[in-house]
């Protein structure tokens, strides 16, 4: 699976996109867990742990919402976190 991150997620990750091995059917939460899993440096100042970031994140899988952690994945699925933001 490919991971992207995007504004405050792609700060406290540290890199902008993730490849990573996991097993056909592995599920969101899954996915969550090996992206916590990774040892990263200290996200920079005024930037929340990538721990909460994810726990408030939107994401889609293959550019479409999904909710929950159950959603099941596959190889090459591109999965998006989307951190709240605000603007106007």
């Amino acid at each position: 699976m490919y991971v992207r991150y995007f504004a405050a997620a792609r700060a406290a990750a540290g890199t902008e996109e993730e490849h990573f091995d996991l097993a056909d059917g592995s599920t969101m939460g899954s996915l969550v867990a090996a992206i916590l899993a990774v040892d990263r440096p200290e996200p920079p100042a005024g930037t929340p742990p990538l721990a909460r970031i994810l726990s408030r994140s939107s994401f889609l899988l293959n550019e479409v919402a999904v909710r929950g952690n159950t959603a099941k994945l596959k190889p090459g699925d591109v999965v998006d976190v989307l951190p709240p933001f605000a603007g106007g």
